[in-house]
């Protein structure tokens, strides 16, 4: 038996998985890492520390596994997205990364706006967003011109990680239309964009397929981390890529909701030329010649924590969850919207924050806790509609990540989706795709869509409740109204914040 392994570099932790050949998980290790925020906006962590623990998560995968190294053939990687890390000529990090939920940028934003008009959309497809990566090049340049300087190559997390194994440069295109550099259907760093700005082409790493082979590891590293030099190393992609990947989301019609850190609804797509005018992103998939559009939540598994770790410390999350199924779709009137990190679809809004509306005396932990859950389901439902105005088909969705993990909360997402929900049976996410595509760069698979067939099996299957789903439709369109009722309002409480 051969086997590949799955790097997750998350925000809060790295992942690995050990699969084999039939895409059993044999093993699975995470090591946690800090997130630093210096101040209001800031949100940072040390590229060492992925470095570190991921050859630490490595090690110990192995050993927990009992597999012999040299039957280990290779692994690739799932990265979380526009993180920035400036390297000098060594390969050196400059200073810590700016993390994809690091929202100082809104002048850049407004400067690459400025500067590009229009083209920016036609370009790279996306808008200018202050979690993206080109915002935090321009801010380096403007406050720290020092470091830019020194900068020889800006980097993705994963991608740095991947350097650090192997000793090679390079990223992804999944991950690469993250930044706003990118001509995303040219499928290369943008001229014009880089020459509005003065950065220069050397700047950014060369260009690959998630599949592609990105080198071996050094000899150094093999033996920090129990596996041999000859372990082949692939790009991997963009951890939403990965997600994708690992759901089966590689053929037309497929979509995805993931419900980690942040919320996605993803949905696979091949037109290269088709236009959503920024509404959604539109990013390049891991498979070739592909692409997907998504929607995101900022704050989706974020605001369940936050909620959680503020008001039940001393709940565990099945404990806090346990009494949601007593209380009536629509949380006794109580409505929660999750803003507390600015939005991103459908308001690209660094400036919202979230709220409770409707609260009165008769209210318990139970009826908050329902309304958290409802009110980030109701974000995503904004994805999917938006999708759906596309001309394209929901009716069923691949859910992954931690929302996957509570059957009420399923049932919830088919109510208010108005969907088939369908739970793997097997539900690694990132991990599991990068598993995927180093399977598919070992020459397991001709393609993803077989070693999907292989690997991924349904598990359960949640079908919406007519009247329920009625319901939702009433309370949705009151939860649509909310941000523009508030936007003045946090506007004018951005003084106080500080």
């Amino acid at each position: 038996m051969s086997y590949v392994i799955g790097v997750d570099l998350g925000t809060s932790a790295v992942k690995t998985v050990l699969v084999d050949r039939g895409g059993n998980v044999v093993a699975e290790h995470s090591e946690g890492y800090p997130l630093s925020q210096p101040k209001p906006g800031f949100s940072e962590q040390r590229p060492e520390d992925w470095v570190d623990k991921t050859v630490k998560a490595l090690k110990l995968l192995v050993e927990k596994s009992g597999v012999e190294p040299e039957k280990i053939e290779g692994l690739s990687f799932s990265g979380q997205m526009h993180g920035l890390v400036l390297v000098d000529p060594e390969g050196a990090a400059l200073r810590p990364a700016m993390l994809w939920n690091d929202t100082r940028t809104t002048d850049q934003c407004r400067r690459i706006e400025e500067a590009m008009g229009d083209k920016l959309l036609k370009i790279a497809r996306n808008r200018a967003l202050e979690g993206f990566t080109l915002p935090k090049i321009l801010w380096v340049q403007e406050n720290e011109p020092e470091i830019m300087e020194q900068a020889a190559k800006f980097l993705l997390p994963k991608d740095y990680v991947r350097f650090r194994l192997t000793g090679e440069y390079a990223t992804d295109y999944s991950d690469a239309a993250g930044t706003l550099l990118l001509d995303v259907a040219g499928k290369t760093w943008s001229k014009d964009i880089l020459a509005a700005f003065n950065l220069s082409c050397s700047l950014c790493p060369p260009l690959v397929e998630s599949y592609e082979l990105c080198g071996t590891l050094l000899p150094e590293i093999a033996e920090l981390s129990g596996l041999l030099p000859e372990t082949k190393v692939f790009a991997g992609g963009a951890d939403n890529a990965c997600g994708a990947i690992g759901a089966g989301i590689l053929d037309e019609g497929r979509t995805m909701c993931s419900i980690g850190t942040s919320g996605v609804v993803l949905s696979y797509e091949e037109r290269k030329e088709a236009d959503f005018e920024g509404k959604v992103h539109f990013f390049n998939h891991g498979q070739k010649g592909a692409y997907y559009i998504m929607g995101v939540t900022l704050a989706a598994g974020y605001s369940l924590d936050w909620f959680k770790k503020t008001f039940a410390p001393g709940l565990t999350f099945d404990e806090l969850l346990e009494g949601i199924d007593d209380i009536p779709a629509g949380s006794g009137g109580l409505l929660f919207t999750p803003y507390i990190a600015g939005e991103r679809t459908p308001h690209p809004d660094a400036d919202i924050r979230g709220s409770f509306i409707g609260m009165d005396a008769g209210h318990r932990l139970p009826h908050f806790t329902r309304a958290v859950l409802e009110g980030i389901t109701f974000s995503l439902r904004e994805s999917i509609d938006i999708l759906r105005a596309s001309g394209k088909t929901i009716d069923t969705v691949i859910s992954i990540g931690g929302g996957a993990k509570n059957g009420s909360w399923l049932q919830m997402q088919a109510d208010i989706f108005n969907a088939e929900i369908v739970k793997l049976e097997s539900e690694q996410g990132p991990a599991m795709g990068a598993a995927m595509l180093a399977a598919c760069g070992c020459g397991w698979f001709p393609s993803l869509q077989a070693c999907a067939s292989s690997f991924l099996r349904p598990a359960q299957r949640y079908a919406p409740h007519e009247e329920t789903a009625k319901r939702y439709d009433r309370l949705f369109s009151l939860y649509q109204e909310v941000y523009g009722a508030t936007r003045d309002l946090s506007a004018r409480l951005a003084d106080f914040r500080q």
